[in-house]
């Protein structure tokens, strides 16, 4: 299995980038590409090459679910784990999520102490 290096996070909320980018290089040894919006996601995508993208759904202009449609018309995400971000929880809300591509979803607010760890599980069941 491989080791997940890379992870490209998508938030609009300046505190939540930094919180997130420190709570997973700090603490979980990962690179983390921080983007403010998903145009940057699109945009930076091939050059970043994320083996992991953390995503969050609500976002102005192009949210988190409109993003995730649009990088998977531009790009293959077979092997790139689609994890969203986002307070909204309730069964049928992760249910819808997860029949958009994604693999799995962390509440926020998140604790930065676990963060790593649950991504990493994420990673590690996307993986099987």
């Amino acid at each position: 299995m491989t080791d997940l290096q890379r992870i490209m996070h998508v938030e609009d909320d300046p505190s939540i980038q930094q919180v997130a980018k420190i709570a997973l290089e700090a603490v979980g040894g990962f690179t983390v590409h921080t983007c403010s919006c998903g145009q940057q996601a699109l945009e930076d995508y091939p050059n970043v090459a994320p083996q992991l993208i953390l995503l969050d759904v609500m976002m102005p202009g192009m949210d988190g679910p409109t993003t995730l449609q649009h990088l998977q018309q531009k790009y293959d995400l077979a092997k790139v784990p689609v994890v969203f971000m986002t307070a909204k929880v309730q069964s049928n809300e992760v249910a819808s999520y997860k029949k958009l591509g994604g693999a799995d979803v962390v509440v926020k607010p998140f604790d930065p102490m676990t963060l790593s760890d649950q991504i990493r599980q994420i990673w590690t069941d996307f993986q099987r």
